[in-house]
């Protein structure tokens, strides 16, 4: 099928403005009625020029190369094989690796069949993955080897998975096949499907604080409501020959759509690197030897990298730095400015079911201490009464953060299988973000606390329920509360409070125990570093832990 290869609206960087409000004023969404984030992330850049998508590098010291060529011939194999397995339009494959070529690969693949792709985190144990397979009805998934393990011992519990397509596993076991092996023979040709901007494209995983972790359905046109802010944002209105990087794993809505699909949709180089756990001293190499200009980094891995010292390395080509997540402290700001030489520093807002809403763009605008930035072009972002859903009138009034959600492609679609969740989280045609904030007379955004109890820790928001839960598994453990803790690296950390059953000892051996019994069900990300036994929980009269006494 044919797909326009411009989108004129999206190429805003190539005007010249005199200031920010004459941008956003004059900014119209453009949603063609057949698009196909796959072609526009790859295939209209296959020109014949061997124009570099992805730069790969592990900590092995394996290096790899992909042209958008390479990438749509691979990613054409794979859809190829896909469909040959069974895989139809509408079916959900999981991508479960880090960062690595195989993801965009997979990615692009499933686009290209009408298939939805499911970022999941190699962190995952064996309840966070199953859970997620299982409940987004998975008919493939691939797995790398850092998390093979964990997709084997649930599979059996996977009623809908049939293919399973492995990374960098030496030896792929009974009814595994390497991904390379299997699309060897493959064509390297393959008709996109038709697909409209409102079709199914992505389902990523969110925590919140009660229940299981919702599915957030995202339509095609997600990546299009990315790209205002992408620009002013982590562009600074300036777009030729970048090389974009995050830290972050390959498995998040601000990874893949912050950085990774807007700088292919763009046509420019994007990073992988698979070095394990966030090594400031690597990030730093990884920013001189590729010539990082575009870096988006939780403010938790920025505060390592400051704690590192940039001295000893070049880290002169990094133009913009944005962080997301968690606020800029005026420190780090001032750091990053003088390490990158003198690189513009920005901070960006968002959510998995919206993302990309509020940015700072000092392009034309300046950059103000404690706030988020301005709303985007595009998006109406406003500060409601929780409770009515109702705009508030006065500047500075503390309310929750909401984006008007008709009209704007960021919004997502629905909760998967949670219609009831879908209903409360849009309300009197706004999507509630369960964040307070506050917007001055100026329009700029500030942050104040969440509605609910997600903790938030190095830029990941963790559902503390989640934890609760995997902690009353264990034997030892007869109730246990979770609540987030101020901590100076990370944000916040999530502690969990519990109640011992009787015959247990709250001591440091059974502290251990605990964590690592969290960590090899949950994420690795999730587990409570800090455990503190009690004899009994706050609790309200229903019954239910008062979670705000507990902090």
């Amino acid at each position: 099928m044919t797909f326009p290869d411009r989108l004129d609206a999206y190429h805003f960087y190539e005007e010249n403005w005199t200031d920010y409000d004459e941008l956003v004023d004059s900014f119209e969404w453009q949603i063609p009625e057949d698009f196909n984030m796959a072609y526009y992330v790859c295939d209209r850049w296959v020109d014949g020029e061997d124009r570099v998508a992805l730069r790969a590098s592990e900590a092995d010291g394996r290096e790899r190369t992909f042209t958008y060529e390479e990438l749509q011939a691979a990613a054409n194999r794979l859809a190829n094989y896909l469909r040959a397995s069974g895989v139809e339009r509408g079916d959900r494959v999981g991508v479960n690796v880090p960062q690595k070529p195989e993801t965009v690969v997979a990615h692009v693949a499933a686009w290209k069949l009408g298939a939805v792709s499911v970022p999941l985190s190699t962190l995952f144990g064996t309840d966070g993955l199953s859970y997620r397979l299982d409940d987004a009805d998975a008919v493939a998934c691939v797995v790398d080897e850092s998390n093979v393990e964990t997709l084997r011992s649930v599979r059996d519990d996977l009623d809908s998975l049939e293919a399973v397509l492995t990374v960098d596993v030496e030896e792929p076991e009974t009814g595994e096949v390497d991904l390379w092996d299997a699309i060897a023979d493959e064509p390297p040709s393959f008709e996109t499907v038709e697909t409209s901007a409102e079709d199914d494209g992505i389902i990523i995983y969110t925590s919140g604080t009660t229940g299981n972790p919702k599915g957030v359905l995202h339509a095609h046109r997600m990546l299009l409501g990315h790209l205002p802010l992408f620009l002013t944002s982590y562009c600074n209105l300036e777009l030729e020959n970048e090389v974009a990087w995050t830290p972050s794993e390959w498995a998040w809505v601000a990874s893949l759509f912050d950085i990774v699909f807007p700088g292919l949709y763009y046509g420019q180089e994007v990073v992988a690197y698979e070095g394990g756990p966030f090594d400031p001293a690597a990030a730093l190499s990884v920013i001189e030897d590729y010539g990082v200009t575009l870096l988006f980094a939780p403010p938790t891995a920025l505060r390592m990298l400051m704690n590192e010292g940039a001295d000893g390395y070049d880290a002169s080509t990094v133009r913009v730095v944005t962080g997301g997540g968690e606020s800029l402290g005026e420190s780090l700001v001032e750091w990053a400015a003088e390490a990158f030489d003198g690189a513009t520093v920005h901070e960006a807002y968002g959510q998995t079911e919206a993302n990309l809403l509020v940015g700072d763009c000092t392009a034309l605008s300046e950059f103000r201490e404690g706030k988020m930035g301005l709303a985007g072009p595009g998006h109406e972002v406003t500060i409601v009464d929780p409770d009515t859903a109702e705009p508030l009138s006065e500047p500075d009034d503390v309310g929750e953060i909401a984006v008007r959600y008709e009209g704007d492609p960021v919004c997502f679609k629905e909760y998967l299988n949670k219609p009831e969740k879908t209903e409360r989280k849009v309300r009197n045609g706004w999507l509630l973000t369960e964040d307070l904030g506050t917007r001055d007379a100026d329009g700029y955004f500030a942050f104040q606390a969440r509605t609910d109890d997600v903790i938030i820790s190095a830029g990941y928001r963790i559902g503390p329920e989640e934890i609760e839960e995997s902690l009353i598994g264990h034997p030892a453990v007869a109730d246990a509360a979770v609540v987030g803790v101020p901590d100076d690296e990370r944000g916040e950390v999530p502690k969990a409070v519990i109640i011992l059953r009787e015959g247990y000892t709250g001591d440091d051996d059974l502290r251990a125990e605990l964590r690592e019994y969290v960590k090899d069900r949950l994420a690795k990300y999730e587990y409570p570093r800090e455990i503190e036994f009690r004899e009994e929980l706050p609790t309200t009269t229903t019954g239910k832990v008062r979670r705000a006494d507990l902090r």
